[in-house]
């Protein structure tokens, strides 16, 4: 049902999806020109894509655990036990590293937040 509202007209909605088709099937940009294309990373840039920058002068431990339990984990898995945890953590096939840290939390505590997995770990954030 059309209202009146609309910023472009159905020929120019159509143009526009078909612009953007070979984007949306490639995954990666299409254009001829490279300089339409945003810059790669160089070498000395910060890790900032790969997990948190520590804080200087510390090795930001507690904060790249919590970042790589938060991305398997998300907002869903919680409140958990630390057997939920682990099924969750197996089923999204994460790195053995990562389930052997959650092997060691206490089996007597239900966890509610990423923090509270970390903090039980004995890693505290950097202040």
């Amino acid at each position: 049902m059309q209202r009146g509202s609309d910023r472009l007209s159905v020929h120019k909605d159509d143009e526009m999806k078909h612009e953007l088709q070979g984007l949306i099937r490639s995954g990666h940009p299409t254009r001829a020109e490279e300089w339409h294309d945003p810059e790669p990373a160089a070498d000395d840039d910060p890790d900032v894509a790969l997990g948190p920058v520590p804080a200087r002068g510390t090795t930001g431990e507690a904060e790249a655990v919590r970042f790589e339990f938060g991305r398997r984990l998300g907002r869903t898995s919680f409140p958990a036990d630390r057997e939920g945890l682990l099924r969750v953590l197996e089923d999204r096939h994460t790195p053995d590293g990562l389930i052997a840290l959650a092997e060691e939390l206490p089996t007597d505590r239900t966890f509610h937040t990423v923090q509270e997995v970390v903090s039980a770990l004995g890693l505290r954030p950097s202040t």
